[in-house]
């Protein structure tokens, strides 16, 4: 992966390749600006100074782990790749248990309190935090990375399916009903939505086949709702005939089989609506910003020969993607959001009764809990250089944890590496 450069003004300039990072640095021409990700500073150059190329962020979101690409326009060349882990399920699972809480108090504490009155409003585009932070984190590295390098252009995958095309392919025409990117939106959103399984016997891990439910020699349409993934062994022996008749002697299956078919697909169309809110936010920040479709992504990485990860599927977004890109010696920084702390002024154990309160201030002699630091300890049964995270006490004996283990250390032997900002790093 490429290293970040920023002019002696801070502005962006092209990444470079470690190697020559190193070089700057040895030669005292660079200084290291910042850890995570790896950028350095230049002393002695300007934008003016130097050619920059255009670059392109492509952003893959999803609901556990969103990938980012960024790709130099000319060349193809993928520079720098992230995948960000988020932690919308911790916030869901932290608010319900807030509420189970505050539930179980008002029913010991005021049991024959009247109703509140309803008067509580949202504002417009509300969402829940466990979606809010997903679109937080991916806006926040959209804004840093932009600072980093100089980003011309935004691609990100707006929909995970093309949900009007699948259910009305007649809208644009028999060109596209027909086309070869039509297919890809189909199967990747019956793979999704059938589990990748077959629909019939269950079978995972072979190919699978698109089955109609109703033949359509018995007046099946192309609807998705008639659609249905099925391993060959099963599709073969349906033939043309009723599902009822086909799966008789399994009711159990036949009656999840056809509940299933009219059901939606509802994480996709929950992931669809952030994805919609994240689009409104990118554009505010003045770039030209390209969508495109899942079924795309899928495409351009099976035509490219490229194998599936959250940050290749990020560089194949949309139809800017080059014939060709290069991926050689690329390797993600993978981050995962942990969080700015908290504001609970008082924990409390699973019975609800409180165990620990909240610190009076949030640093100390100038460290703060998640630090990243390097400890030099020179004495005493941990004596020695380690490197790791740091959670404070308000005394001067710090617990740092490193390679597993958690030992105290004074922060006289502290020096901070990258400061605490919501987010683990590894790469």
């Amino acid at each position: 992966m490429r290293v970040f450069v920023l002019d002696r003004n801070l502005s962006p300039l092209d990444p470079c390749h470690p190697a020559r990072a190193r070089e700057l640095l040895q030669k005292r021409r660079a200084k290291v600006y910042r850890r995570y990700p790896f950028t350095i500073v230049l002393q002695d150059r300007t934008v003016e100074d130097s050619a920059t190329h255009p670059h392109r962020i492509k952003i893959d979101p999803g609901s556990k782990t969103t990938g980012i690409a960024i790709v130099q326009e000319e060349t193809g060349r993928v520079t720098n790749a992230f995948e960000i882990s988020h932690r919308g399920q911790q916030i869901k699972n932290s608010l319900e248990s807030r509420r189970a809480l505050r539930r179980g108090r008002r029913n010991r504490k005021t049991r024959y309190r009247e109703p509140r009155f309803l008067n509580r409003t949202r504002k417009p585009g509300w969402l829940p935090p466990s979606l809010e932070s997903r679109i937080a984190n991916i806006e926040t590295w959209v804004r840093r990375i932009k600072k980093l390098c100089p980003i011309t252009a935004i691609s990100q995958e707006l929909v995970r399916f093309d949900l009007q095309q699948i259910e009305n392919p007649e809208i644009s025409g028999i060109e596209y009903q027909r086309g070869e990117l039509f297919s890809f939106e189909v199967k990747e959103y019956l793979l999704q939505k059938w589990g990748r399984k077959c629909a019939y016997c269950g079978i995972e891990n072979v190919p699978f086949e698109i089955e109609h439910i109703r033949a359509k020699s018995k007046g099946g349409s192309n609807r998705i709702r008639n659609l249905c993934l099925s391993c060959h062994a099963c599709n073969q022996a349906k033939g043309n005939k009723p599902v009822e008749e086909f799966l008789k002697k399994k009711p159990e299956v036949l009656k999840r089989v056809l509940a299933q078919a009219k059901a939606p697909l509802q994480d996709a169309a929950a992931v669809n609506t952030t994805r919609w809110e994240l689009y409104r936010r990118i554009q505010l920040t003045g770039l030209s910003v390209e969508v495109d479709s899942g079924g795309r992504t899928k495409f351009n990485r099976k035509t490219r020969g490229i194998e599936k990860t959250h940050w290749t599927d990020a560089a194949c977004v949309g139809v800017s993607t080059p014939e060709t890109l290069l991926l050689k010696g690329v390797k993600p920084l993978v981050i995962k959001a942990k969080g700015q702390g908290r504001r609970q002024r008082c924990g409390t154990d699973k019975f609800g009764f409180p165990i620990r309160h909240a610190p009076a201030a949030k640093f100390f002699m100038g460290f703060q809990t998640g630090d990243l630091v390097k400890a030099n300890v020179l004495t005493g049964k941990y004596a020695g250089t380690y490197t790791g995270r740091i959670a404070i006490r308000f005394k001067p004996s710090f617990t740092l944890t490193t390679g597993g283990r958690k030992f105290d250390v004074h922060p006289k032997y502290l020096k901070t590496i990258h400061k605490a900002d919501g987010y683990e790093y590894a790469s």
